[in-house]
């Protein structure tokens, strides 16, 4: 007998993510997860209510991991300059989105499927506008000890940040050579010219 490649659980995820990179979602249904995982749908759905919930993992465990690091920053104002936690941030906001916008492109080609979809994202309560949350909570923390500028407008850059990640994601598909702009370079451009208008005069810390 063939030994098994590793727990039923992690074999989804990677079945998931290597059908919804390829197929993508819409027709990654559990049936083909559970053949490519070598399991049963019956055990598919033993670790996941819905395909759905399969998704969201995928993008939670698979994908660079953008919300730990935004959780651990509002939870530690203070540390490192701000220039430095926000290119981190924009660095691996690019990468999410880079690897994410193949899975998930297939959402709007088809409305129903969206419409679930974000209704489970809803009930998980997950969905596209955590991650700005979460950066908001954390240039609020930065407000809060004199590090942002007391009048920025927090929510507001946080979608900007955030919404140029995602544009890199998709958006330089059709220049001259289809080249999205190196990450580390894009990453630390973003973060400067973000923090021009946010932080506190004269102060990159």
């Amino acid at each position: 007998m063939e030994p098994q490649r590793g727990p039923a659980r992690v074999r989804i995820l990677d079945a998931a993510h290597e059908l919804m990179l390829t197929v993508g979602l819409a027709r990654a249904t559990t049936k083909e997860i559970a053949k490519a995982a070598d399991c049963s749908e019956a055990a598919l759905y033993k670790y996941f209510a819905s395909k759905e919930e399969v998704f969201i993992r995928v993008l939670a465990e698979r994908l660079p991991k953008l919300a730990p690091l935004l959780h651990a920053l509002a939870a530690e104002p203070g540390r490192h300059t701000l220039e430095e936690n926000l290119t981190e941030i924009a660095h691996q906001a690019a990468l999410f989105y880079e690897q994410s916008f193949p899975i998930a492109a297939s959402l709007y080609a088809e409305t129903q499927l969206k419409r679930r979809h974000d209704d489970a994202m809803r009930e998980m309560e997950s969905g596209p506008h955590k991650p700005i949350e979460w950066l908001d909570a954390y240039l609020k923390a930065e407000q809060s000890i004199g590090r942002v500028d007391a009048a920025a407008d927090t929510f507001a850059a946080a979608s900007l940040l955030l919404g140029a990640c995602a544009q890199r994601a998709f958006a330089y598909d059709a220049t001259q050579d289809g080249v999205r702009p190196p990450v580390k370079e894009f990453a630390a451009r973003l973060a400067r010219t973000l923090l021009g208008g946010i932080s506190v005069a004269g102060e990159s810390a």
